[in-house]
């Protein structure tokens, strides 16, 4: 029977973690960012679930093979989170896999559902930025902040729509004070309005996944760059490994990687359904 494990118990699946997998996986069974685990075997689990706890998709991790927890799966989707998934108003199911060879076992068990896939690319960089990397240049209206407590606070009200960045933090993390304390964060300004945001969504070990979000109406202008050439940087300054994760046809996406530096790392699929 498939169960949930206790935070407090999320160590467990140390062992069933793939080493160079996603950072997703790593930082929740950490306990830096929010998520929920469920298991095969609560006390000697061989194949887990994990749904991240900003909704953005679950990840199926350890033995891909494991017919008790493959039998029961579809049953425990439709019976246990979907009916939660529908109270949050989810309306698709992400599955990935921790490694390839979770990717067979999803197209099979999940045959019955009709499914699309995408195809995912994953950006990392160590040490240190290449020369050929500048610092990309924006307009003189644009100013260029590092997030931290006081600018979240806006004690001041001097950004007048500080919930753009307020709700992003609350996406990835249990509080504030947890974004602070763990991640790296920087924001353009353009009058008392923040128009685009990178900061580190996911944080395991010293490995930072990177969000990023520019307001539509400012896009094109390499905000978006320079502010994760800044978190880039800012990361490697402190020895993290700053990682990427986009979709391999979101063109602006795969630009802003390369262009602040990151290299090709790994790949992986995405299957998505209805959740009905």
């Amino acid at each position: 029977m498939i169960r949930e494990l206790d935070q407090t118990e999320f160590y467990k699946c140390e062992k069933l973690i793939e080493e160079n997998g996603h950072v997703e996986v790593k930082a929740v069974i950490e306990g830096n960012n929010p998520g929920r685990v469920f298991v095969d075997d609560a006390e000697s689990p061989k194949t887990g679930l994990i749904w991240l706890g900003n909704h953005d998709g679950f990840f199926f991790i350890g033995e891909e093979e494991n017919q008790a927890f493959n039998n029961q799966i579809n049953d425990f989707l439709d019976q246990v989170i979907f009916p939660e998934a529908k109270k949050l108003r989810l309306n698709n199911f992400i599955a990935i896999g921790n490694h390839s060879k979770w990717e067979r076992t999803i197209e099979r068990v999940f045959e019955h559902r009709p499914m699309q896939k995408s195809y995912q690319k994953v950006y990392r960089l160590e040490k240190r930025l290449h020369p050929a990397h500048h610092e990309p240049s924006i307009k003189p209206v644009y100013r260029v902040f590092k997030i931290n407590e006081k600018l979240y606070e806006n004690k001041d009200d001097s950004l007048e729509n500080i919930e753009f960045l307020r709700s992003k933090i609350s996406e990835f993390w249990s509080s504030p004070e947890d974004f602070f304390q763990k991640g790296i964060g920087y924001c353009v300004v353009h009058q008392n309005k923040m128009v685009s945001l990178c900061f580190s969504g996911f944080v395991a070990e010293n490995v930072h996944g990177i969000d990023i979000e520019t307001i539509e109406d400012h896009q094109g202008n390499k905000l978006g760059q320079k502010a994760a050439h800044c978190v880039v940087k800012d990361c490697l300054s402190k020895g993290m490994v700053p990682y990427w994760d986009c979709e391999k046809s979101n063109k602006p996406s795969n630009v802003i990687a390369e262009k602040s530096g990151l290299i090709h790392y790994l790949h992986y699929f995405v299957y998505i359904f209805p959740i009905e």
